[in-house]
């Protein structure tokens, strides 16, 4: 698999999502995005990219975990629906198996770094990941992770 960091523009996504606070926990962030699947199933929704961000510092961090849905809901609960904007974004696609995620994270700040450097783009903005299924059960899932991070030109 080839590696390498692009700019591209991110269609715009409705997802159903859940934010909580604390530690980083894999197994919270696993039994929320399950949740979400199950609260789309029971809604007769289909589903799409699996979204994960976090936000903070230090011991109590900011999650939001979503999935795309496509059809009619509403709010409902702790479960929210929300439309993520189309953004300009540097994006990377990778397998975590072959690849330590650490190395991905650093090469692709530095990268954008020099981004910023060249005016090419302003500033970054939030971090997330982007899965096309349950990482966990769906190992293509897994070997295809994205990381996005939108960017202001």
């Amino acid at each position: 698999m080839v590696v390498d960091f692009a700019m591209k523009r991110a269609p715009k996504y409705r997802v159903a999502s859940v934010r909580f606070m604390g530690p980083f926990n894999e197994r919270r962030i696993r039994s929320e995005w399950e949740g979400l699947a199950r609260w789309a199933k029971s809604k007769g929704l289909r589903t799409g990219k699996w979204f994960f961000c976090e936000d903070g510092a230090g011991p109590r961090y900011r999650f939001d975990v979503a999935i795309e849905i496509r059809g009619a809901a509403k709010s409902e609960g702790k479960v929210r629906i929300r439309t993520l904007p189309a953004s300009p974004i540097a994006t990377v696609t990778f397998n975590p198996d072959d690849i330590s995620p650490r190395v991905i994270y650093h090469g692709l700040e530095d990268w954008l770094r020099g981004r910023k450097k060249d005016k090419t783009i302003k500033r970054t903005r939030a971090w997330r990941e982007v899965y096309t299924g349950n990482p966990w059960k769906d190992s293509k899932a897994w070997s295809r992770a994205e990381i996005q991070v939108l960017v202001s030109k």
